[in-house]
């Protein structure tokens, strides 16, 4: 209880203090040990140098930000769309943490404004990650200072709710059915779709499986509640097992 109270006053000493405040209409909240948020902003080109280990600049916040960004978009995800399938969570939080939508984001909450770079660095560059990489470091900054349940807070409140609709994104979900389909035109090989079983949960509520097969062999099966949804599933599994095996072509071809 004394350490919070002390941490308090602290807060409120600092509060009128310009890095404080610059950094308070960006977060919603006052940081604790500022030095993280300053670290958080200072780009590679003007890292400090430092007897041991590396030179001090945003990138290993940008490491740990990058995780906790991720854990956090799935904790999200998972809780608002209870029913819905790994490969349609993946597919949304990938279009959610992408760089020039993390980019975006850091331009809309003003942390471009407060970015320590060299004169040389052409932050004007579309091509560039340096905000969104900002951002990513920012967040690792709120984890080691609050924890992860501020970055949450911070994840719901000053980017999602403000600058991107969740249901919207979700709606624009990629075809991997599609995705399947011009992989097996590429290499020719024969892809099918077969519905091996429909279930009838309930009057309103149907489970359909489909089995995908790939030159007359069984990949793998998956459940949806709609043709569609299946179908769209099964190519999600079958195209994981494509990127995840480089010989998944010569090993086809050698059975067939």
């Amino acid at each position: 209880m004394i350490k919070i109270i002390l941490r308090k006053i602290r807060l409120l000493s600092n509060a009128r203090k310009e890095p404080y405040l610059l950094f308070y209409n960006i977060l919603g909240f006052y940081p604790d040990w500022i030095e993280y948020y300053q670290l958080a902003v200072r780009h590679r080109s003007v890292s400090v140098p430092v007897e041991k280990g590396p030179a001090l600049s945003n990138e290993r916040l940008e490491f740990l930000g990058d995780a906790v960004l991720n854990s956090v978009v799935t904790d999200i995800l998972y809780r608002k769309y209870s029913n819905k399938s790994e490969g349609f969570l993946t597919n949304t939080r990938s279009k959610i943490v992408k760089r020039d939508s993390l980019n975006r984001f850091a331009v809309e909450i003003g942390l471009d404004k407060l970015m320590l770079t060299s004169k040389h660095v052409n932050t004007n560059n579309n091509n560039n990650n340096i905000f969104g990489n900002a951002l990513e470091a920012l967040l690792g900054a709120i984890y080691l200072d609050y924890g992860y349940k501020k970055c949450k807070l911070f994840v719901e409140n000053r980017l999602l709710s403000k600058f991107i609709d969740l249901d919207k994104v979700a709606e624009s979900e990629v075809n991997f059915k599609s995705k399947i389909i011009e992989w097996s035109q590429k290499y020719r090989i024969p892809v099918e779709f077969v519905l091996v079983n429909e279930e009838f949960k309930s009057p309103n509520k149907h489970v359909f499986h489909t089995q995908l097969t790939i030159a007359g062999q069984v990949i793998c099966q998956s459940t949806g509640a709609s043709k569609r949804e299946s179908q769209q599933n099964a190519s999600y599994l079958a195209l994981k097992q494509i990127q995840s095996n480089p010989r998944f072509v010569q090993e086809i071809l050698f059975a067939e």
